[in-house]
């Protein structure tokens, strides 16, 4: 699924048209963006937990000619998938626990 489908089947779902949808859809990844940004986490229960992490430096190989190369540290956006998101994508959803 790409952006433009996201954006009809929000709009389809919650019965609004597609420029709203884009709209709430495009405020939402700002909000997580400067969020990330500003260092703190963004957790939506049921889906899962957007954090930034440091990568540390390290050394790398040029796929051309196998030298090394000095790789810098720098910060990267991680996703942890939430326990029921993680069932639904495992089939598991909905299944109750005897």
């Amino acid at each position: 699924m790409n952006k433009a489908e996201l954006i009809s089947a929000i709009a389809e779902k919650s019965d609004i048209n597609k420029s709203k949808a884009a709209a709430a859809l495009d405020t939402t990844i700002a909000s997580i963006s400067a969020a990330l940004r500003a260092g703190d986490k963004v957790t939506l229960v049921g889906f899962g937990t957007f954090s930034v992490a440091t990568r540390g430096p390290r050394t790398g190989r040029n796929p051309r000619d196998g030298s090394k190369i000095k790789i810098a540290a720098k910060k990267v956006a991680k996703f942890k998938p939430g326990k029921k998101l993680a069932d639904d994508v495992n089939g598991k959803g909905g299944k109750k626990k005897k």
